[in-house]
């Protein structure tokens, strides 16, 4: 792997990020993780989301699965969950198949639609890698709700555009320095995984990795 290619955030990231600041950090930074019943439910839906072949053709629509994306400009990459390409004279063209393509990103989520707007960020950012790769412009998207199990139309505006530039910039900004920004308690605290690494009365003291560091230190 090339340095440039190690520089590049995760795409999933930007999903944690526009949740948690912090929660993105230790993560991303600090390399922390912990499973809860949500992330596991989370894992099970998307590997039922991708367990078909990767690439599928139905009429006029053709359907690629775990479609790895990048973007320089961002310096991000990751997948896709769904990638749609349905045909359309004012689409793109795509190696081996006939016509023109325009392409639709949906994503696979657990449980209902959120309050926040961290799922659009993300799904938002897989169509910005797509539009610089494919040379093309993405209106919409979708993303997909386990519970209700029916899509909710995303279209990418120039507001959720901006958001999810200027979510990256920060990203890369904290990347950069290494820093993980101090915790700020919300309700959505308590539906978080990582709530018992959090520590929030120790985010004055640094690094939470490295004070588990030190408590596992103690005790050896």
């Amino acid at each position: 792997m090339s340095r440039a290619e190690e520089d590049l955030l995760q795409l999933s990231g930007i999903q944690h990020f526009a949740f948690c600041r912090r929660q993105w950090a230790l993560i991303h930074l600090e390399g922390l993780w912990q499973e809860n019943l949500r992330t596991v439910e989370g894992s099970l839906f998307h590997a039922r989301a991708h367990d078909e072949q990767q690439r599928e053709r139905r009429g006029d629509t053709l359907i690629l699965r775990d479609l790895p994306v990048f973007s320089h400009t961002l310096c991000i990459s990751g997948k896709c969950d769904v990638t749609e390409f349905h045909l359309d004279p004012e689409g793109v063209p795509l190696r081996g198949e006939e016509g023109l393509w325009r392409p639709f990103p949906v994503e696979y989520k657990r449980g209902r639609p959120k309050e926040h707007n961290a799922d659009e960020m993300q799904l938002c950012a897989q169509a910005l890698c797509l539009e610089e790769m494919l040379c093309c412009r993405i209106p919409e998207g979708a993303l997909f709700y386990g519970e209700p199990r029916r899509r909710t139309a995303v279209p990418f505006t120039e507001e959720l555009r901006q958001a999810v530039r200027a979510a990256l910039e920060e990203m890369r900004q904290l990347a950069r320095r290494g820093y993980t920004p101090k915790v700020k308690p919300t309700k959505s605290c308590n539906a978080c995984s990582l709530k018992e690494l959090c520590l929030p009365s120790l985010a004055r003291r640094g690094k939470v990795s490295d004070y588990l560091e030190k408590a596992m230190e103690e005790t050896g």
